[in-house]
C-alpha cells in the first residue's frame, strides 16, 4: 500500500524537502528583463523516489539534510505546446508568468511513473519544460521529438498510473473548492508545484474561477490539517500571474488579504507581480511607488524589479525618467549597492537592463517624432541625456529615427541623426540619405540637401537615380524662385553648381534662367546663356527661344530678335502664343503693321487663336512708339476676333488718348470699362482728369464716380530677398553684365 510506504518516511523530512525548493525559487528574481518572451508549457509527471546517494539539487549552497536517504528531484523534458488551451492532449500547463524556475540538474529515468523498489518507495519526478525567446524566434519540438509518451506523463502507484493530464482536464471547469473536492478526494497527495502550475495554466486559458477555486480547496486542506501541504507565497504568487494573465485584476485586493490573513509576507516576486498588474491597468506611476516601496519592507529589487520599473516609465513615454532611473541604478551596480547576491549574474543581467533602456530612448523618441509634439527639442535633448549616460543607439536604430522625421520642422533632429550616424559608422543606407534628402528639400533647406548629396559623392554609398532626381528636384525649385524674382545672376550660379556637383542640367534648367534673365531685361546674358546651353548638347525649346525673343525685344535688338525667329523655324521648332505675341509687339514697334497683320492670320491658320494678351502687347506697342489712332484701330479690331478686352486693354489705350489730347474719346472708353464693370486704376482716371483740364473738355466728372482706390502693390518681403541674395551670393541691386558670370573656369577653359 502507498500509504504503509510513506509511513516509512518522515513528514517533517517531506516538508522540509518540498519547502526548500519553495524558498529557493521564491529567493530567486523574476526574469531578468521585461521583454516579450514565450514561456513553453509545462509537462508534469510524478512519482515517489529514493536515493541513498545525493539529492541532485543544482544550487550554490545545498542543503544539510540529517537523513539523506530521501529528496526531490526534478527532469526538465521538453515536449510540443499545445495550441488550444494549457491543459490540452499533451497536458501543456501553462508558466503564465516571468519567474525563474526551480534549479536542478537534469537526473536522467528511464521510467516516469510510480515504481517501488527494494529501499522502499520511490521519490517523485518533476517534469518541466521552459523555452523562451522572442516573439521572431517560434521554436517548437516536433511530435517525435523528447516527449514522453501518454504512459510516461503519469505517476503510476501500486502499478497503477495517476494521469495528470486527465486530472487537470477534470479541473478545467470547476467553480467552486467543493468541486474540486470531488475530483481530487480520491488521489494522492500532490506537491505543491503540481498546483502552483496548474494555478498558472487556468490563468492562461482565463479560467480565473478554476484557478481561485483549486487554492480555495488548498486554504480548506491546511486549516484543517489534511495531508502535509499548507498554503505558502509560491501558490499566492501564482494565483497573482493567473489574475494578470486572465485580465482579472478586480481579485488582485481579495488575493492580497488572503495573504496577509495567512500571515504570508508579499516576497520580491509578489512585487514584481503586482507592479505588472498596475502597468497593465495604466497606473505606472503606482507600480513606480511600489518599486520604491520594496527596500523600506526589507526586500532587494531583482533585475527583473529594476526592468518592470523601466517598463513603466515606456509605458509614461517618460524618456529623461527612465534615462535618470538607469543612471542611479548604474550608479547603485558600480558602487555595490547592489549586484552582490550569488543567486543572480548582475553582470549579464545589467547588460540587459543596458540594452532594454536604449530600446526604450529608442521606443519613446520616435513615438515624440510620430506625435510631432515639441520633438525636435525632446529628441535631441534625450540624445544628448544619453551621452551623458554612455548609451547609444545602433545605426539601425537612428536610421529608423531617421524615417520617423516626415515634418518640416523634423529637419533638425533628421540632420542630427544623420551626423551621429557619419560619425560613428562607415556606411549608411542610401534610402535613408535620400529620404534626409527629400525632407531637408520639404523644409526648404536646399543647401542642406546638397551637403548630403556631396558627402554621397564623396563617402559613399554612390547616389543612384532616387538620389539625382531628388537634388535635381531641388534645383529647380531654387530656380524657380530665381526665375520669378529675376535674380538671374543667382540662376547661373546655380547652374555652375549642378554641372560641378556632375549633374546634367536639362531644358527645364537652362529656360528658368533664362526667363529670368528676360525678365531683368538683362539681353546679353540671356544671349550668352543660350549659347552656352547649345554648347553643352541641350537642345533648346519653344521656351527658350521665347525667352531669348523676349530679352531681344526689351533690349530693341530687332534685327537679332529676326535672326532668333528665323532659326528656331528652321529648326522645326513651332511657335507657341507667347512666341507669336513677342513678334508682334516686335513688328509693332517697327510700325509693320503688315507684317503684324500677317502674324495674327497665320496665329489664326496654324489653330493658335490670338488672345487679349497678343491685342495688349500690340496696343502697347502702338502707344509707347506714339502711334495712339493705330492703338485704337487694334483696339476697335479685338471685336471682329471675338476678344473681349481687360483693365489692361482700356488703361493703356486711355492714357495713350489722354497723352495724345482726345480727353473726350479716353474719357468715354473709361465710362465704357464702367458699364462692362471693370475697375480701372487710379492712374487712368488721373489721366483723364488731367486731360480734360489741359485741353478744356467739358464732361460730367459725377459720372466716372469717385476716385479709385490706389492699388496695393506686391510688396516683396525684403528679408526673404536678402536670404535668397546671400544664398546666391549676388548683389540686392542691379549692375551692369559682366561676361565673366556667365561661364565657369572650366567652361571658359574649354
Amino acid at each position: 500500500m502507498v500509504e504503509n510506504q510513506i509511513s516509512k518516511i518522515s513528514k517533517n523530512q517531506v516538508q522540509f524537502c518540498y519547502n526548500f525548493f519553495f524558498f529557493k525559487e521564491l529567493a530567486s528574481s523574476s526574469t531578468s528583463v521585461f521583454t516579450w518572451r514565450r514561456t513553453e508549457s509545462w509537462v508534469l509527471a510524478y512519482s515517489l523516489s529514493h536515493n541513498s546517494t545525493s539529492d541532485h539539487v543544482s544550487t550554490r549552497n545545498k542543503p544539510k539534510f540529517r537523513n539523506q536517504d530521501f529528496c526531490l528531484r526534478t527532469e526538465f523534458v521538453p515536449f510540443r505546446p499545445q495550441k488550444k488551451d494549457s491543459f490540452g492532449p499533451s497536458f501543456a500547463l501553462t508558466q503564465a508568468s516571468e519567474e525563474k524556475d526551480i534549479h536542478c540538474d537534469v537526473v536522467k529515468q528511464s521510467s516516469q511513473s510510480f515504481t517501488s523498489g527494494e529501499g522502499g518507495v520511490e521519490g517523485f519526478t518533476c517534469v518541466q519544460s521552459e523555452q523562451k525567446g522572442d516573439l521572431t524566434n517560434n521554436t517548437e519540438y516536433d511530435d517525435d521529438g523528447d516527449v514522453g509518451s501518454e504512459e510516461d506523463e503519469a505517476g503510476r502507484v501500486k502499478g497503477e498510473k495517476v494521469d495528470v493530464r486527465a486530472l487537470a482536464q477534470s479541473l478545467h471547469f470547476v467553480k467552486t473548492a467543493d468541486e474540486v473536492d470531488e475530483v481530487l478526494k480520491d488521489n494522492i497527495e500532490l506537491p505543491l508545484q503540481v498546483y502552483s502550475s496548474m494555478i498558472r495554466g487556468f490563468g492562461k486559458d482565463k479560467k480565473l474561477n478554476s484557478a481561485m477555486a483549486l487554492v480555495e480547496w488548498l486554504r480548506r486542506r491546511s486549516k484543517d490539517n489534511i495531508g502535509s501541504i499548507s498554503l505558502n507565497v509560491f501558490i499566492y504568487n501564482s494565483l497573482l500571474g493567473a489574475i494578470k494573465e486572465a485580465g482579472k485584476y478586480d481579485f488582485v485586493d481579495k488575493v492580497m488579504d488572503d495573504m496577509v490573513s495567512e500571515g504570508l509576507q508579499p516576497n520580491v516576486v509578489t512585487y514584481n507581480t503586482l507592479m505588472r498588474i498596475y502597468i497593465e491597468q495604466g497606473r505606472e506611476l503606482e507600480a513606480l511607488n511600489l518599486f520604491r516601496e520594496m527596500p523600506k519592507k526589507g526586500l532587494y529589487p531583482s533585475p527583473a524589479s529594476y526592468s518592470t520599473a523601466l517598463f513603466a516609465y515606456r509605458r509614461l513615454e517618460d524618456g529623461f525618467g527612465a534615462i535618470s532611473f538607469f543612471v542611479e541604478t548604474q550608479e547603485k551596480y558600480q558602487n555595490g549597492e547592489i549586484g552582490n547576491t550569488e543567486e543572480e549574474n548582475w553582470e549579464d543581467e545589467f547588460a540587459k537592463l543596458e540594452n532594454f533602456i536604449v530600446r526604450i530612448c529608442y521606443q519613446v523618441m520616435r513615438q515624440w517624432l510620430v506625435k510631432g509634439e515639441n520633438a525636435n527639442t525632446n529628441v535631441l535633448k534625450i540624445l544628448t541625456d544619453m551621452d551623458r549616460a554612455r548609451i547609444q543607439l545602433s545605426r539601425a536604430e537612428y536610421e529608423r529615427l531617421v524615417w520617423a522625421c516626415t515634418r518640416e520642422e523634423h529637419h533638425v533632429v533628421a540632420k542630427e541623426l544623420y551626423n551621429r550616424i557619419r560619425e560613428r559608422d562607415t556606411e549608411i543606407s542610401l534610402s535613408v540619405c535620400n529620404h534626409i534628402i527629400w525632407l531637408m528639400g520639404k523644409a526648404k533647406k536646399w543647401w542642406a540637401a546638397l551637403e548630403i548629396y556631396e558627402d554621397l559623392l564623396d563617402k559613399g554609398p554612390k547616389p543612384n537615380n532616387m538620389s539625382y532626381e531628388l537634388i535635381v528636384s531641388h534645383f529647380n525649385i531654387l530656380l524657380s524662385a530665381a526665375r520669378k524674382r529675376g535674380i538671374w545672376r543667382w540662376g547661373v550660379r546655380l547652374l555652375n553648381k549642378m554641372e560641378e556637383k556632375g549633374l546634367k542640367p536639362s531644358s527645364r534648367e537652362w529656360n528658368a534662367v533664362l526667363v529670368a534673365c528676360s525678365k531683368a531685361s538683362e539681353t546679353s546674358a540671356a544671349v550668352q546663356i543660350f549659347r552656352r546651353m547649345v554648347e553643352k548638347g541641350e537642345k533648346p525649346t519653344v521656351i527658350s527661344y521665347g525667352a531669348l525673343l523676349s530679352a531681344l525685344e526689351k533690349g530693341k535688338l530687332y534685327d537679332e530678335a529676326l535672326q532668333v525667329w528665323k532659326h528656331m523655324i528652321k529648326v522645326g521648332i513651332e511657335p507657341n502664343l507667347y512666341a507669336y505675341t513677342i513678334m508682334a509687339s516686335i513688328y509693332t514697334a517697327q510700325g509693320k503693321f503688315n507684317i503684324v497683320d500677317s502674324i495674327i492670320k497665320e496665329m489664326v491658320t496654324t489653330g493658335v487663336e490670338p488672345t487679349v494678351v497678343t491685342f495688349n502687347a500690340i496696343i502697347s506697342g502702338c502707344a509707347r512708339n506714339g502711334m495712339e489712332s493705330v492703338a485704337y484701330e487694334w483696339f476697335q479690331r479685338m471685336k471682329t476676333q471675338n476678344i473681349t478686352p481687360n483693365e489692361v486693354s482700356y488703361e493703356m489705350l486711355i492714357e495713350a488718348l489722354a497723352n495724345d489730347g482726345k480727353p473726350r474719346l479716353a474719357y468715354e472708353l473709361y465710362v465704357r470699362a464702367l458699364t462692362e464693370g471693370l475697375s480701372l486704376s487710379t492712374k487712368a482716371y488721373d489721366a483723364v482728369i488731367s486731360s480734360t483740364q489741359a485741353y478744356g473738355a467739358t464732361i460730367d466728372l459725377s459720372i466716372l464716380g469717385p476716385r479709385p482706390p490706389e492699388k496695393k502693390k506686391r510688396v516683396q518681403i525684403r528679408k526673404s530677398l536678402s536670404e535668397f541674395c546671400n544664398i546666391a551670393a549676388v548683389p540686392r541691386r542691379s549692375r551692369p553684365f559682366d561676361r565673366e558670370e556667365i561661364f565657369t573656369a572650366q567652361t571658359k577653359g574649354t
